[in-house]
């Protein structure tokens, strides 16, 4: 049995992001893109949840997947949350909850 194709068309958005960038669906086009939610950064379960995607990212790259974490947490505590754990991804910094609601997370 084949595994399941989960996509989901989604609106376009736009959302700061670590590294000083601006990440925009738009500019993704012909990539799969992966958003992964998490509640906040630093805390034991989501460490673990980074460290999953991180320890499997370049499976993910092999795919033409680019893979984003999502939080509402600021960019400063992105930055040192990615730093820390040496994530070869950018996280999003959903603080006015736009992604979250529309993802419904």
């Amino acid at each position: 049995m084949a595994a399941p194709k989960l996509t989901r068309v989604v609106a376009s958005f736009s959302c700061t992001a670590t590294g000083n960038q601006t990440i925009q669906l738009e500019a993704l086009r012909g990539s799969k893109v992966v958003l992964y939610f998490y509640p906040k950064d630093a805390t034991p379960g989501c460490t673990t949840e980074g460290q999953e995607f991180r320890d499997l990212h370049a499976e993910f790259r092999q795919q033409n997947a680019v893979v984003f974490g999502v939080s509402r947490d600021p960019l400063a505590s992105h930055e040192k949350f990615r730093e820390k754990h040496g994530f070869p991804f950018e996280l999003l910094a959903d603080t006015d909850e736009k992604l979250c609601r529309q993802f419904d997370v």
